[in-house]
């Protein structure tokens, strides 16, 4: 389950992007001694009919202890859903997978100021390279442009003012 200010993620139910400017819970089953990875994306980037950024990663958390997601080492702040006006829906995907042990990630730190540096992220290549396998949990909502996303946009972009 994956769930801000009360509006749970459900398969594809859309969800406006000013209910999701914080972190959202996460809640899926895990035994408390493993590790594991969320990964959560932007499948169509700039726009679903031509995703030519694809994958845009908004969230990378990863060697979380069970499902403690705000116990794991954060590699890409979250940013949440800025689709940009005229673009339509979006998907915003979340993926958790179960790591085979503590894992060194050789991955460059992205915060919640970097919007650059997150496209053509790809989630395949990702979990090949460190031997993450199949997902083991999954969700995602869609979002398109509301009036929250000039503000959003301003604070990723241009922070501080």
């Amino acid at each position: 389950m994956f769930k801000e200010n009360n509006r749970v993620v459900d398969l594809g139910n859309e969800l406006p992007p000013r209910h999701m400017k914080d972190e959202p819970h996460i809640s899926y089953e895990a035994d408390p001694d493993e590790y594991y990875t969320l990964i959560m994306i932007d499948p169509d980037a700039p726009r679903r009919k031509n995703p030519i950024q694809k994958e845009w990663q908004a969230w990378l958390v990863v060697n979380i202890p069970g499902s403690r997601v705000k116990d794991g080492e954060t590699l890409t702040e979250y940013i949440p859903p800025c689709p940009v006006n005229f673009t339509g829906f979006h998907r915003f995907v979340f993926l958790v997978y179960q790591q085979p042990n503590r894992l060194d990630f050789n991955e460059p730190y992205k915060s919640n100021t970097d919007v650059t540096n997150r496209i053509n992220f790809s989630t395949k290549r990702f979990a090949r390279k460190y031997g993450l396998g199949d997902p083991i949990a999954g969700n995602f909502f869609q979002a398109e442009y509301d009036e929250s996303v000039p503000e959003c946009l301003r604070k990723a972009m241009f922070p501080g003012k």
